[in-house]
């Protein structure tokens, strides 16, 4: 299997349960080393699909790079992230997520891998963030290179939160919570 699966999009939503939790572990270089029933259920994929492809198989299309890109940069330096992210099932429908990722460390306490969360995120909160993603999306397409896209998608959304005056995380947990 590709990184990405290769599947017909299908413009048609799959919502999570409100008490179902996905789970799942990556190694530093975010292989799955391990995914929940969950997960399997939701991406429409087995246990033998999954483990030790690397996480973005389920990546949607419709997900900016440069929404990956800060999650990553964030996740090397340690620190938690909290984030909406819209993946890809293997039938081509898609799902919305409110994710959590955190640092796993080994018994000597260095990063072995990184551990996520994710639930269902709160209508409300993919109204706001979907045209952001748009917007990143479109500044990604217009750009001179892969490497410009992502950080010019970045600064997009730098820009949008500094006229909120809030950062990322405060951003993705206060648009979590407002249900």
């Amino acid at each position: 299997m590709s990184n990405n699966l290769n599947v017909t999009l299908l413009d048609e939503e799959v919502v999570m349960a409100d008490e179902e939790f996905i789970v799942s572990k990556t190694d530093l270089r975010g292989n799955l080393t391990y995914v929940n029933r969950t997960f399997m259920e939701m991406a429409l994929l087995n246990e033998k699909q999954l483990l030790l492809q690397n996480h973005n198989i389920i990546r949607h299309p419709d997900m900016p790079k440069g929404v990956f890109k800060f999650l990553w940069q964030t996740i090397k330096k340690e620190e938690e992230f909290f984030g909406f992210v819209k993946n890809l099932r293997s039938d081509g429908r898609y799902y919305w997520v409110f994710a959590n990722v955190t640092t796993e460390y080994d018994i000597a306490g260095k990063p072995s891998g990184f551990f996520s969360v994710r639930r269902k995120p709160p209508a409300s909160a993919i109204q706001v963030i979907a045209p952001i993603y748009q917007q990143m999306l479109q500044i990604e397409k217009s750009a001179s290179s892969d490497k410009a896209a992502e950080q010019e998608s970045i600064n997009y959304l730098q820009q949008q939160l500094k006229a909120l005056q809030v950062n990322y995380q405060n951003f993705a947990i206060n648009l979590f919570n407002e249900t």
